[in-house]
């Protein structure tokens, strides 16, 4: 039976992506020390072994790794807002502790890490972003990010460990974050709707995002792991975005006309768009979910 760690397994993201590979018939460990202040639950597959570690603890989680044949690495410090008020806890988390998940799964001989980063590394990059852009770090939480996809190749070309690491543009879909201000932004607007409160659309609204779907995403980390390609796919980043993107204020539209303008925020990018031909040619990623489909249906 293939054998699955996920890290960050019973949060957004990583919840769905535990309960697809049960799914798959993979038997499957999660690490998740449930520390995110944006999740309202979290989400534990009873089907899947439940380890309640911070990644970086070497000595309780090492053996964990053993036997498994995919890491899927999600656990990390992953708002912009809360790693510019706690800098270092944002490089701990994401950079000790994606070293951490390497180094374990390099001693236990892991085939594949699939690295979890993040599109604001490209910054103020002219859109649509190609992997090929320089970094473009503006806050603590895309320096540490970048780092990891560092440590990911340098794993790869030193090591031989065998690495992908995806930067997703702005995911949303079922159990994302709603908790707080700084839980993204499709889930924050679902949950004022829900509430009848005002849409709060930060600045002007006409930062343009690309949404991408969790199921895609999803979609993309098994296609990674399981997909035969050539050894020159490793150590790379890969774009995981729709490739269309929308201004906050076309989502609101979307919602509710019942919308208030707050202040900007420090440190974000303007605009992002994936160029996603990599993923597309490489790994035969194709998204299926259109964001205004989606949130129709949750109206």
């Amino acid at each position: 039976m293939t054998k699955s760690l996920v890290t960050g397994g019973a949060g957004f993201i990583g919840s769905n992506l535990v309960d697809h590979l049960v799914e798959l018939g993979h038997e499957v460990v999660v690490i998740d020390n449930e520390s995110a202040e944006s999740n309202e639950q979290f989400y534990w597959n009873e089907k899947a072994q439940k380890c309640v570690y911070d990644i970086r603890d070497y000595e309780n989680t090492r053996p964990l790794y053993d036997g498994v044949d995919y890491v899927f690495h999600l656990a990390a410090e992953s708002r912009i807002q809360p790693a510019i008020e706690n800098p270092i806890n944002a490089i701990s988390l994401n950079s000790v502790g994606t070293c951490t998940v390497l180094q374990c799964a390099r001693e236990a001989g892991v085939n594949r890490v699939i690295y979890s980063s993040t599109s604001s590394a490209y910054g103020m990059n002219e859109a649509p972003n190609v992997e090929t852009q320089p970094d473009d770090c503006l806050n603590p939480y895309s320096v540490s990010k970048s780092n990891g996809e560092k440590l990911c190749k340098m794993y790869t070309d030193l090591f031989g460990l065998k690495t992908i690491s995806f930067r997703y543009f702005n995911v949303y879909g079922e159990r994302q974050p709603v908790r707080g201000q700084y839980a993204p932004v499709v889930g924050i607007f679902l949950r004022q709707l829900a509430a009848d409160e005002s849409l709060t659309i930060v600045g002007d609204g006409e930062q343009r995002r690309d949404f991408t779907h969790v199921s895609d995403v999803v979609q993309a980390n098994v296609l990674a792991a399981t997909t035969e390609v050539d050894e020159s796919a490793f150590g790379q980043l890969y774009n995981i975005g729709n490739g269309k993107n929308y201004s906050v204020n076309e989502l609101a539209e979307m919602i509710s006309n019942n919308t208030t303008n707050i202040p900007p925020r420090i440190g974000e990018a303007r605009i992002s768009l994936a160029n996603n031909n990599k993923m597309r040619t490489t790994f035969g990623w194709n998204p299926q979910v259109k964001l205004n489909d989606w949130v129709a249906a949750q109206k």
